[in-house]
């Protein structure tokens, strides 16, 4: 059956069983288009930014940063599940829990909750990613039902904000009796309970997702009263839903020609905000979906940096965001604190592109103008996700940017999820990425370290020397700018990837809403602040 955007309205309007009471004038609903499916928003098993979205609606932190995003300022947190907190030491961190806050079901959340989150984020079988993050941490153990202690083996300025940020709590007595190798088949993750202001209602898979406000939410019932995550994969297709007004809030407005249509409608305005989005080329360095063997082409730094020597990502990011094009040299984003403290990297020099390569012994001996070496001419294939609109933009400028340095790139074009699936299987020569970074530039190391080759590393990049700069960085105070120059450039030497754009959030939202804040790290978490005019709802707001 064909879905029309009238069609796909109705479906919308139909009122979920436990929202059929009358709603207050200020309250309303929001439609929010995203290109990604939230397939799993549980903690341990979110993987893509549409699982994170819906999670931080669900499952709750012990405490989060607060609006600046300073993350080695824990004075500056605010709390959530955690009412207070105090040190004991330079080692010992010490949370209160707030007696309101109750699981979906009823059941107060507990120390025993936050020691078995704890234990299965630690576990490096079941979240490698998180488990790196919290390496440094030694001990949680509970005073009680309201009172937890962790104690880190060092002190280093980020220990308030590994003990808040990476664990979303877990209600240990649904879910502690769940084999951990289970745990992502089990009616749990079908039907998470959380703790946060949204509850779970249902999901329709390739279609829709639903959440509705927890009335008994410890710090107030949300004035959103429901919540639908609808997928669009195609930029296009989203943009119209938004523009006819079947939806509500869109996050992926293409910065080159979105924010002209937007212009024309009356009823939405565009929000931008600094993102932790990084663009990249991504270098495989181990051979095409076999990680046993090196590259034999990607695994020479020299070539790796004469690629991106062949770069102009003048054109590039202008084609792609327009005046919103944000450069970055390092895997960087606008959100980071240490975002100015990243050097230049090498500006656009086709000539020394190719003269490095000649060093390198790479030539064209057939006159076809692609280089070769022993052979095998310098061609590698390009993965990208049809689904974004920038990078598609992009592509066939960097195929021909890099055709005039004498490197043939053969365009792989996949529906996202392949495109997925293909990355993670290290199946690419060339994986054009957009990564959302956690929001500490010490999360570097999930994607650029040794240790993070288990995990999101999907390049299998590891240098010592690199992984001791970054060590050094993250160890030092945040006055300790230098360690934090030292490291980047030493990763912007090793060329690992083609470090790109760094762009901000483009957001279209309905003007009808009252109290819109966006936070970089978790663009929706404020959702449950937000209400309606009285005087502009919609049918779907009743």
């Amino acid at each position: 059956m064909l879905i029309t955007p009238r069609l796909l309205a109705a479906l919308l309007l139909l009122p979920s069983a436990t929202l059929a009471q009358p709603r207050a004038p200020d309250h309303g609903s929001a439609v929010i288009i995203v290109g990604q499916e939230p397939t799993t928003p549980v903690p341990t098993l979110l993987g893509a930014k549409a699982n994170s979205d819906v999670s931080d609606l669900l499952f709750w932190r012990l405490a989060r940063p607060g609006p600046g995003m300073v993350t080695t300022d824990e004075k500056s947190f605010e709390p959530q599940l955690a009412r207070s907190w105090s040190r004991r030491d330079s080692l010992t961190l010490v949370f209160e829990l707030d007696p309101r806050a109750k699981w979906h079901d009823g059941v107060p959340v507990t120390s025993r909750d936050v020691l078995f989150s704890f234990a299965r984020m630690r576990d490096s079988t079941v979240d490698p990613q998180r488990a790196l993050l919290l390496r440094h941490l030694a001990t949680v153990t509970a005073e009680g039902e309201q009172r937890v202690v962790l104690r880190f083996r060092r002190a280093y300025p980020e220990q308030f904000y590994d003990a808040t940020w990476q664990v979303q709590l877990l209600p240990a007595h649904l879910v502690d009796s769940i084999p951990a190798e289970r745990f992502a088949a089990s009616a749990f993750v079908r039907e998470p309970v959380g703790s946060g202001p949204y509850r779970w209602v249902r999901r329709e898979p390739g279609r829709q997702l639903e959440l509705a406000a927890n009335s008994t939410f410890f710090l107030g019932a949300p004035k959103l009263d429901r919540l639908v995550f609808l997928l669009v994969r195609d930029p296009e297709a989203a943009l119209n839903l938004m523009l006819d007004g079947t939806a509500d809030v869109y996050e992926g407005v293409a910065p080159s020609s979105g924010p002209a249509r937007l212009a024309g409608n009356p009823s939405l305005r565009l929000l931008t905000t600094p993102s932790f989005i990084t663009v990249y080329l991504l270098f495989n360095q181990r051979a095409y979906g076999n990680r046993q063997q090196a590259h034999p082409i990607l695994a020479d730094a020299g070539v790796r940096r004469a690629l991106s020597l062949a770069i102009d990502r003048t054109p590039l990011l202008q084609s792609a965001y327009g005046k919103y094009g944000v450069p970055t040299y390092a895997p960087v984003a606008q959100g980071h604190w240490t975002y100015r403290l990243v050097p230049k990297g090498p500006g656009y020099d086709a000539a020394g592109a190719r003269a490095l390569l000649r060093r390198l012994g790479w030539a064209d001996s057939d006159g076809d103008g692609i280089l070769d070496k022993g052979g095998a001419p310098l061609s590698l294939r390009l993965n990208l996700p049809t689904t974004s609109a920038p990078r598609v933009a992009m592509a066939t400028q960097l195929q021909e940017q890099l055709r005039r340095a004498g490197v043939r790139i053969e365009l792989i074009r996949l529906d996202g999820p392949v495109w997925g699936q293909r990355r993670q299987r290290g199946e690419f020569d060339i994986d054009f990425a957009a990564a959302v970074m956690d929001p500490s530039p010490a999360g570097i190391v999930q994607s650029w370290s040794c240790a993070g080759r288990a995990g999101s590393n999907y390049g299998q990049y590891c240098d010592p020397v690199v992984d001791r700069f970054l060590e050094q960085a993250i160890s030092s105070p945040r006055g300790g700018e230098r360690n934090w120059r030292a490291a980047y450039a030493a990763l912007q030497n090793d060329a690992p990837a083609a470090f790109l754009a760094a762009p901000p959030v483009l957001l279209a939202v309905h003007r009808r809403y009252r109290g819109v804040s966006l936070r970089p790290e978790s663009l929706y978490s404020d959702v449950w602040r937000w209400s309606v005019d009285p005087g502009r709802r919609l049918a779907r707001d009743r």
